[in-house]
């Protein structure tokens, strides 16, 4: 994606967690990792080991000295932080805070997203510097998240709001939905045996019995390997019935 945010890891304390971060980023498509002050310097072998093939961010990851200077070029600042802190200022969802940044960056806009050290989060300095306070709704008796969780929440809303995200999908395999001639056939198939097996009686009612089965059998989201599995099972049952011949 050309049009995407910034990611900013203010401080992070531990290889691993950059590594897991970087990783939860590449999962929804996004690279443009920064790093401000990472506590054990930089680069960190420990965090290429929990990266799991998204080294690349990690090699081109940008390191800054500070915040202010790993933000400077962003129009809009948003900060994950558990508490707004009295602070008057903006706070959202990831779920609005994503579609707010999409809308930002489709309008030409350059976004930065704060993360916090594993510790404590982000200080009241960081969230100062942000226009909106991004706060996960989260069980208030324990607010914390891992720094990578929370990167993974946030990659994955921004996901949700910049790609057509089917939200239902039903995959009819390698040889597609059954037809509705195919649907019919197999139709006929049972109700010719049921009707020998004498199933629709009485007779006044057997007419709406016919129309119920059909029915069942159009609402069924059939593939072309279910109506094949279907036949074979009606064929078994007929010849266990009738017995060698």
């Amino acid at each position: 994606m050309d049009r995407q945010p910034a990611f900013v890891l203010v401080r992070p304390q531990m290889g691993e967690n950059i590594g897991a971060a970087a990783r939860a980023m590449w999962n929804f498509g996004l690279d443009r990792m920064r790093l401000v002050a990472p506590r054990d310097g930089w680069p960190n072998p420990a965090a290429g080991a929990t990266a799991s093939g998204a080294g690349r961010l990690l090699d081109a990851a940008q390191l800054h000295d500070d915040t202010p200077a790993a933000i400077a070029d962003a129009t809009h600042v948003y900060a994950t932080t558990a508490r707004p802190r009295g602070m008057t200022t903006p706070v959202m969802s990831p779920e609005r805070a994503m579609a707010d940044a999409a809308a930002r960056l489709a309008g030409g806009e350059r976004v930065a997203i704060l993360f916090g050290p594993e510790r404590a989060g982000l200080e009241n300095d960081d969230i100062a510097r942000a226009n909106t306070i991004i706060t996960v709704p989260v069980n208030p008796e324990f607010p914390s998240l891992n720094l990578a969780q929370c990167v993974l929440l946030t990659a994955y809303e921004w996901r949700r709001q910049a790609a057509a995200v089917p939200h239902e999908a039903v995959v009819p395999g390698p040889d597609g939905r059954a037809e509705a001639g195919e649907v019919a056939r197999l139709a006929d198939h049972y109700e010719a045996r049921l009707d020998e097996a004498g199933f629709f009686f009485p007779a006044h009612k057997a007419g709406s019995m016919r129309r119920n089965l059909r029915n069942l059998w159009s609402r069924m989201p059939l593939t072309k390997a279910d109506v094949r599995i279907f036949h074979g099972i009606l064929r078994q049952l007929v010849r266990h019935r009738d017995g060698p011949r």
